[in-house]
């Protein structure tokens, strides 16, 4: 297995993959690793805490509801790490595998794979170019083939200041007397907003408005920054700047009084597209609130609730509950950690030679046609949105 990066969509299976029999290495960088320890820790113990949540009040229809992994098979997927240098080749199976760069999160790669005389490019997710807090995505080289993701490959980012809006949208909420919520994945997004929130402070604004960052792992995740200094433009004084901006709720109790609290406040907390984790308890607490807004701030996949809330849902299930949402739903997009249509056809560019085909996957259908088209059109070069399941023949 050669794994891109950390996040759930990328690395969540691999514990099952494990329990279910796979024996096998787990390629990634240093950083994925150290990452991927936090995500699928955490994964496996709130997937164990759903369980038993289900369980003790019968809203599942499963009988017993039981967790995909636990913590143990977690720590057991993980002793199948090996953690590899970027730009340093490595031996995978007979093929041969290198790290690039690719911004998005810490540790996050693309990956080169030369095996049988092919040279295959995969995109793993991209991230923007430009970011304040991440490393541009490197060039990739030469390929004979590349997979591309294509998330946001239908649409532009908004150019627009990203803390001038994100303050707008604190300093209204809480002029109201309303408390801002922000869904955010615990690794990557959560350090960006921390960094705007720490540029609005420093700029003498929302100055008296008190942060909280409600994830344990989010916590934990901050010490990755400081211990992988090459993977994002932060120096060691501004990551600590950064990270101190907000209050850590270090356990159940003080994420309790946050959402007990009426003080308009700033509480940022996983999951990103509010599928699970303590996020869940604020917004049952303040969607009720029409003085308080939910902020979004990056793609929210379909079947999320993050989604049906952006697509007008006044209501949602939580933990076997209807919630009404009365609370402003907001939208920040280009606090996405993904590159929009324009920075992936900037990334694909950047090859030395125009590839045989093009691969286009990781998005939803209408992205994923679209940057088919502009791959064609703009580029000139071959492009493929495979189906589930097909089979294509690479050759020299």
């Amino acid at each position: 297995m050669v794994l891109t990066h950390a996040h759930l969509d990328h690395s969540g299976y691999l514990p099952r993959l494990v329990k279910d029999g796979f024996g096998g290495k787990i390629f990634c960088t240093h950083a994925t690793a150290a990452v991927a320890g936090l995500i699928l820790r955490d994964a496996g113990h709130l997937q164990e805490k759903d369980a038993e949540h289900a369980n003790r009040h019968g809203y599942s229809r499963h009988r017993p509801a039981l967790p995909l992994y636990t913590v143990d098979d977690a720590e057991k997927a993980l002793a199948r790490f090996v953690s590899c240098e970027f730009h340093q080749p490595i031996e995978v199976g007979g093929a041969s595998a290198r790290f690039r760069h690719a911004g998005h999160i810490l540790g996050a790669a693309h990956v080169q794979l030369d095996w049988g005389g092919v040279r295959i490019v995969f995109s793993g997710d991209l991230g923007r170019f430009g970011d304040p807090v991440m490393v541009d995505p490197e060039p990739a080289g030469e390929a004979d083939f590349v997979v591309v993701e294509s998330t946001y490959g239908d649409r532009l980012h908004d150019p627009g200041d990203p803390t001038e809006l994100l303050g707008q949208i604190v300093e209204r909420t809480t002029r109201r007397g309303g408390t801002v919520i922000v869904p955010a994945f615990a690794v990557g997004r959560a350090q960006l907003l921390l960094y705007h929130l720490w540029k609005l402070k420093s700029a003498g604004r929302i100055g008296l408005v008190p942060v909280f960052l409600d994830s344990p792992m989010a916590e934990n995740a901050t010490d990755l920054y400081r211990a992988f200094p090459n993977d994002h433009r932060l120096g060691e004084d501004l990551c600590g700047a950064v990270c101190s901006t907000a209050t850590y709720a270090r356990d159940v109790e003080a994420s309790k009084a946050i959402s007990a609290s009426p003080v308009p406040k700033v509480v940022i907390s996983a999951s990103g597209m509010a599928t699970g984790g303590r996020v869940l308890h604020h917004i049952k607490a303040f969607g009720p609130d029409p003085k308080s807004t939910i902020l979004f701030c990056g793609f929210q996949a379909a079947g999320t609730r993050g989604r049906a809330l952006l697509e007008g849902a006044r209501e949602v299930k939580i933990h076997g509950d209807w919630v009404p949402i009365r609370a402003e739903v907001a939208d920040l997009p280009m606090l996405s950690a993904h590159a929009d249509a324009g920075e992936i056809l900037r990334w694909l560019g950047g090859l030395a030679h125009p590839p045989k085909r093009v691969f286009i996957v990781h998005g939803e259908p209408g992205a994923s046609e679209a940057l088919r088209v502009r791959v064609g059109r703009e580029l000139g070069w071959p492009a493929r949105v495979p189906l589930q399941g097909q089979v294509q023949a690479l050759s020299q």
